[in-house]
């Protein structure tokens, strides 16, 4: 140890001299802040990531979203397609059935809305134009008392600002397709791709895995194969779902119907509720208000208000009983995520990636989580029951 005298270092006492060593900046930064930091800098990678994604998909709305529609449809085709050519079908023959299957279905029920609302359209016109009449006779007595341009006024007033408030959901259904030749387009690639998915999708998705690197394919074969059954789930629980749905409400028009003295437009009402229930939040509540116009057009208010408490009854049921215990098994996603996401995705692209929110969402968060614990050093293979029941840790504890 090396003394020194006050003269060298100012002091009287001997003292013991260490070496000054000059701090670096790092070790100048709190730790607290360097965590921020590093947690910052990868959220804005995410970030960047997740927003050229959005961009992509806005930009090749044509190419994205029919190759999307495909791969939904080709999740709840594969299943149908192999079970077939485990009973020794041969494989283009299953394959074959399995479209036609989907055209047949699909183009049924779209003729079936079209004959049925052609064919009560002109009395649906007739019965509104009655209800408008009767409704400005009301607004004209006391307490309102107001005039025709007034009511006019308030009117026009209010569809500009539907207008205003709808123009980015409108855009967005306008650019599946403006023209009939993007229209064309886009069943073409759906139609393309499903066929490939059904006949090749392996080898798509082992080409797919092999870009890349060699320590990493194990993890993301693994990851696909649990969000490719997540997402076969999450399609079979959706279509039971609408099925519910499309019941609930067209049997409480009926009944209404049969107690009131008709009901016109039940089936398309009941249909448009299927259809409308693949699109989460969003598509239940727009048939529903078309079930209680309809109701409420031909029948009156208490009937009306009848019919939109069983639209409520329906979507209380689906919300509390139908989505915990059964969608909940199928999509490991909080309800606020699935609310949020479709509504982000809605202002983004509209009624697609309201659409597509929900899936996109639910696969990202199985892959991401089968990566993240480590799974695929253990289960490389996922199956259907690894997604669809609860992930427990090494003590026996649902994650």
């Amino acid at each position: 140890m090396v003394f020194r005298k006050r003269s060298e270092r100012g002091d009287r006492r001997g003292e013991a001299v260490r070496p000054v060593v000059s701090a670096t900046a790092d070790e100048t930064v709190a730790p607290g802040m360097r965590i921020a930091a590093a947690w910052s800098w990868r959220v804005l990678v995410v970030a960047a990531v997740v927003a050229l994604f959005c961009y992509l998909f806005v930009a090749l709305h044509i190419v994205a979203i029919p190759f999307m529609v495909a791969v939904v449809l080709s999740a709840l085709l594969v299943p149908f397609s192999n079970f077939l050519q485990r009973h020794r079908w041969p494989k283009w023959l299953a394959v074959v059935v399995c479209l036609v299957a989907v055209i047949v279905v699909v183009g049924g029920l779209v003729t079936l809305i079209v004959l049925q609302v052609r064919s009560g359209f002109p009395d649906l016109q007739k019965q509104t134009m009655q209800r408008i009449g009767d409704l400005r006779a009301f607004l004209a007595q006391d307490p309102f008392d107001l005039s025709a341009k007034d009511i006019d006024g308030y009117v026009q007033d209010a569809w500009a600002a539907i207008q205003k408030d709808s123009s980015g959901v409108l855009s967005g259904a306008l650019s599946i397709g403006s023209t009939f030749g993007h229209v064309l387009a886009g069943l073409l690639i759906t139609l393309f791709s499903t066929v490939f998915i059904l006949i090749d999708g392996r080898g798509i998705f082992a080409w797919i895995v092999r870009l890349f690197p060699k320590r990493a394919r194990v993890a993301v074969r693994g990851a696909g194969e649990a969000g490719w059954s997540t997402l076969t789930s999450f399609v079979r629980v959706q279509i039971f779902v609408a099925f519910i749905d499309a019941v609930g409400i067209g049997l409480g028009a009926w009944i209404l119907g049969l107690v009131f003295g008709g009901f016109p437009l039940v089936l398309p009402i009941a249909i448009a509720v299927f259809l409308g229930s693949f699109i989460p939040v969003v598509g239940a509540v727009l048939t529903g208000v078309l079930a209680v116009f309809v109701a409420l057009v031909y029948l009156g208010p208490l009937p009306a208000v009848i019919m939109l408490a069983i639209v409520i009854l329906v979507q209380q049921i689906e919300g509390h009983v139908l989505q915990p215990f059964v969608m909940g098994t199928a999509v490991k996603v909080h309800p606020v995520a699935v609310v949020l996401s479709v509504a982000a995705a809605g202002f983004i692209a509209g009624i697609p990636g309201a659409f597509f929110a929900v899936p996109i969402v639910a696969v990202l968060n199985v892959m991401i989580g089968y990566i993240a614990r480590g799974e695929w050093r253990i289960d490389p293979h996922p199956d259907e029951s690894d997604v669809t029941e609860p992930t427990r840790g090494p003590h026996g504890v649902v994650q």
